[in-house]
């Protein structure tokens, strides 16, 4: 049949996670219906291909019924898989348009999936819609009867365990083994390999003293002599790993120490990230001894966070009087006076507010 005598328009279908169904709904309208009327039972007008859930799928309407006597005195629809070598798992529903109202009126509802494969293409219903004037008054406008299918395409669910990333322990481990490594740093008498390619994705200072134009590509022995082994070991940990090293067998004041070095470190390596890791360990172990060093450091390496910190424990509950007795703060006092006024007209303000 002519192709201009239906036409076919496609509801977006839509996947929920939850039953993993993807489904759609497509209106086929059956123009010149009554000119239809004796093509002959299995004999059908077939609509245009559309998807849903991944598969392509076509309806196809037999005006004289489908052949058998099942289809005798009714309109015939079907909905067919035309993906080859496919099997699908899928519920359908059928609606007839009310030509007057426009109201959709259910004439199958499934119950149970079907199994759509290279076997069995299609199902529908042999008995759709009587053909007698009666039934035709109601669903027929201008000689065109609209259907409506909507198709349930239900996917299996696999629950594929996947293991979790392990990226970050090989790094750690090619930090350890060495393999590959093309760069030696000295410290203090110890000696640690490393690859540049890799510590110059992760800071911009040795980006640019490795392949910089003013940098010496060639460099291969690096003397580093501000800062001790332990520190530039776990410095080293950090950018293969993204992530701490364990200081668990360090006692809290050591701890502390090595926290405040690898902040220094982050800050002259541009180690952003690194950095307000620092800041935020050192912010949960202040206490009134260390507080002056603790500002000290705030200021000098444009810490916002721990100084904003210090001067919250300085001014909370009846602390004032303890770390103004420290040598931490009388060392302060003496070295940046114009940290401790920062700290009193804070102290000034609150007392306003």
């Amino acid at each position: 049949m002519a192709a201009s005598q239906s036409s076919i328009a496609m509801v977006p279908s839509r996947c929920t996670a939850e039953t993993h169904t993807a489904r759609g709904k497509v209106a086929f309208e059956i123009a010149g219906y009554s000119r239809l009327k004796g093509l002959g039972r299995g004999k059908c007008l077939r609509s245009s291909a559309f998807s849903i859930g991944g598969y392509e799928w076509c309806i196809r309407y037999y005006p004289d019924g489908c052949q058998g006597e099942a289809g005798d005195g009714y309109v015939s629809v079907f909905v067919v898989l035309l993906t080859k070598n496919a099997e699908v798992r899928a519920l359908n529903n059928w609606m007839l348009v009310n030509g007057v109202s426009g109201q959709s009126i259910v004439v199958l509802s499934g119950k149970a999936p079907r199994v759509f494969d290279r076997k069995m293409p299609a199902w529908g219903v042999p008995k759709f819609m009587k053909t007698t004037a009666e039934v035709e008054s109601v669903y027929l406008q201008n000689d065109r009867l609209l259907i409506e299918c909507e198709v349930n395409v239900i996917k299996e669910s696999l629950d594929i365990l996947v293991p979790p990333s392990d990226i970050l322990d090989n790094l750690a481990t090619l930090l350890e083994g060495k393999i590959g490594a093309d760069v030696t740093f000295k410290v203090q008498g110890e000696v640690f390999s490393a690859h540049k390619i890799l510590l110059a994705m992760r800071s911009a200072v040795f980006n640019a003293e490795f392949y910089g134009p003013m940098g010496d590509k060639g460099a291969q022995d690096i003397v580093i002599d501000d800062m001790q082994p332990a520190v530039f070991k776990a410095f080293l940990y950090f950018i293969y790993t993204d992530s701490m090293p364990s200081m668990d067998d360090l006692e809290d004041d050591d701890k502390r120490e090595m926290v405040k070095h690898l902040l220094v470190a982050a800050d002259k390596y541009v180690m952003e990230r690194m950095k307000r890791i620092c800041e935020g360990m050192l912010c949960r172990v202040l206490d009134v001894e260390t507080l002056g060093t603790m500002l000290a450091l705030a200021d000098q390496y444009h810490c916002s966070n721990l100084k904003d910190a210090c001067v919250e424990f300085m001014l909370s509950s009846d602390r004032m009087d303890d770390v103004i007795a420290s040598q931490g703060y009388l060392q302060l006092k003496r070295s940046s006076p114009d940290i401790i006024v920062e700290v009193l007209e804070r102290a000034a303000k609150s007392r306003r507010i």
